[in-house]
This record gives structure tokens, sequence and C-alpha cells, in this order.
């Protein structure tokens, strides 16, 4: 395994380098020595049947072409049909020449059953066969639909790097962990994290991925005591008991937006006895932040109040905005976006045509007066 099959410094400073005629500089932030572009492609959204695949695979493509350089996936999403559509897109682009593989980051995630391009007659008889039966996971290791152990991830590795064509992926999220709190105690929990880690990290040493996170919806943005609550600092103390510093455990990634502030707003996390926020959090303790649903599942892309626009200058469409407001925000790496057509793509992306909004602009919004009134909208 060498470099060139992931996502480099090199190939993504040069990625940027190439896009500087059309577009800042500022829309490429270095974080874990890879040039990332502020805005990524997500897959959640979709119908599983192949129009759905052949439009991701334009979608990701103009995306590429356009300033995208974070592509986003989970092995269930679309029942493991988005993962091919994007190992789809990359194959043209790579034998094209239109762009290298260290030039692009990709990320995917496990966690859930993915089942296998749509949803199965018998769900009970699918986890049978394809989990327990085959000595993937036992009964004790899920959770509803959930499994975390070293071999159930070590199946679904394999399984997403066959679906995208790839010898490694750049980022690995374990999706949603907080799901196993619904059925065990937290010191059980924090077992299953250390076993999951201590898995990613082989993982990591065999060139299998570059770097590993938690992707969580409720998780992170819970107050303290919540039974899903996570504390980002316990990650990553359990990270550096079994690696030191040099521990792979470096993305998070978490919803934000204009609706669900909780990120920026709430300080729920606890660094060296200090309360803070989860972004502040994970500036300090060395973490990289994606935010997912920037746009809420299009909720956002419309009838926005008209201070939000006032603030976030230079831009057509609320759709624009509510994405210029999350990679905005300090401390915020990508605001993933679902993009399924090429036309949202190209509507979207010239946000990456104008820098993220001056700090003075985006603090605009949480003036007393406008946020009470996006709270009124919300």
């Amino acid at each position: 395994m060498t470099l060139a099959n992931r996502a480099t410094p090199e190939g993504t400073r040069r990625y940027a380098e190439r896009l500087q005629a059309t577009i800042p500089r500022e829309h490429f932030r270095s974080q874990q020595g890879l040039s990332m572009s502020t805005i990524g492609l997500g897959t959640y959204l979709g119908h599983w049947d192949e129009r759905t695949d052949q439009m991701y695979q334009k979608a990701i493509e103009r995306a590429i072409e356009l300033g995208v350089n974070v592509i986003d996936s989970a092995i269930n999403y679309r029942f493991q049909r988005s993962e091919r559509a994007i190992g789809a897109a990359l194959k043209r682009m790579f034998d094209s020449g239109k762009v290298a593989r260290d030039c692009v980051i990709i990320s995917t995630k496990g966690g859930f059953f993915p089942f296998d391009g749509e949803p199965p007659r018998d769900a009970r008889r699918w986890i049978m066969e394809n989990i327990i039966d085959r000595g993937v996971a036992g009964p004790g290791d899920i959770v509803g639909s959930h499994c975390m152990s070293p071999g159930y991830l070590e199946d679904q590795l394999a399984r997403s790097l066959a679906n995208l064509g790839l010898d490694a992926v750049d980022i690995y999220y374990i999706h949603n962990p907080e799901t196993q709190l619904d059925a065990i105690a937290r010191d059980e929990f924090l077992r299953r994290v250390r076993a999951a880690f201590e898995f990613l990290e082989e993982a990591v040493g065999r060139g299998r991925i570059g770097m590993y996170g938690t992707a969580t919806w409720n998780g992170y943005r819970q107050p303290p005591g919540s039974r899903d609550y996570l504390s980002l600092e316990e990650m990553v103390e359990v990270a550096r008991d079994l690696k030191g510093e040099d521990h792979h455990f470096r993305v998070i990634q978490l919803p934000y937006n204009l609706a669900m502030t909780e990120a920026l707003m709430l300080e729920n996390q606890t660094v060296d006895d200090h309360q803070t926020s989860l972004l502040m959090a994970a500036q300090r303790l060395g973490m990289t932040v994606m935010c997912s649903a920037s746009i809420l599942q299009s909720k956002l892309a419309r009838n926005l109040p008209p201070f939000i626009g006032e603030a976030l200058t230079g831009l057509d469409t609320d759709a624009q905005r509510a994405i210029q407001f999350v990679r905005s925000t300090p401390g915020v790496t990508t605001a993933l976006v679902g993009m399924a057509q090429r036309s949202h793509v190209e509507e979207n992306l010239k946000v990456a045509r104008i820098p993220p909004a001056p700090i003075g602009d985006f603090f605009k919004l949480f003036s007393d007066d406008d946020s009470e009134g996006m709270k009124a909208e919300g």
C-alpha cells in the first residue's frame, strides 16, 4: 500500500492550486495534513434505483470539477448503492485523468446493517445469514440494527472498499455509536468503543484507512447526563490510551445548520475541567469537524428570514446562504451537502467562488433581535 492510494498533502494541495483561478484559497482548509474543501458532497438521500445511481455519478463528477474534494457516504446509504455510485464516478474520473486518487478525500461509515441494493423481504433472515451465521458478529453485539464490534467493522470496511473500488478510504467513521447506549451501560459502551478503535488503529497500520472518527446525529449535541450523550474528551482519551498522541481518531461528524446550532451554541463539552462548546472542544483536542445536514435535507433551501441574507451577502439563493453559514462558522472544516442532481451541484458550488463570511458578518446573525427572529422562524 502506497500513499498514492489515498489522499495526500501534495495531491490535495495540487487540486486546490489547479482551481485557484476561479476559487479563492479560503475555500480550502488545511486539516490533518490535507487540503479539504469547505463544501463536501453527501450521498444519504434518494431512492434505491438505477436512475438515482446515475444522477449521483453525474453529480459527483461535476462536484469534483467545481471544487469539491471531500465526498462522504456510508455503507447503508441507499443499501450500498451510494458507495457504488461513488466508485463508478471515481473510476471514470481516474481513468480519464480528470482527477487523481491522491487529490480526493473519501469518507464512509460502518455501524448500521446495510442490506444489499434494496430492502430485504425478511430483514431478520438477512441478518442471520449475512451477519450471525457467518460469525461476523454475535447477537450480544447488536443493538437494534446497529453493531460496532471489530469483526463487524472488518466485514463492513471490506465491503465498502469493494463498493468504492478503492484500496483505502481516507476517513472511516463509526456510524452513530451512541445508538448502542439505548441498550447497554456506559462502561460497556466505552469498552466497545475501545475495541472498535483498536481495530481501526490496526486498519490504519495496514493502510486500509487514513484516519478514523465518529459520525453522530444526537451524541455530541445532547446535554451531559442524557443517555445518548457523548463526551469528545472521553472518546479522545480512549484513543490516547491505545496509541498515545500518535492515535488516528482525528475526525468527527455531526449535524449543524441554521436550525441546529448546538455545536456552536451549547456548552455541553468539558476539556481539562473547562466547560465549552463542541466546536471549541474539538479545536482544543486537535479534531477536525465535518458538518452534515447543512441545508437540513432542503428544509433550509428557501424562506429564510431576510436578516440572514443581509448578513451573508453575495449569494443568490437561500440554499447558498445556508451553506455559507455552516462553512463560515469558526471551527468547521467542511459543510456536507446532499446533492444528487447536477443542477443542485452547480447552484450550490457558486458558494465556493466567494470566501467564507468574515467573522464580523457571521456573528451579526447572533445579535439579540436577529437570533430571536431566527428562533421564531424555526
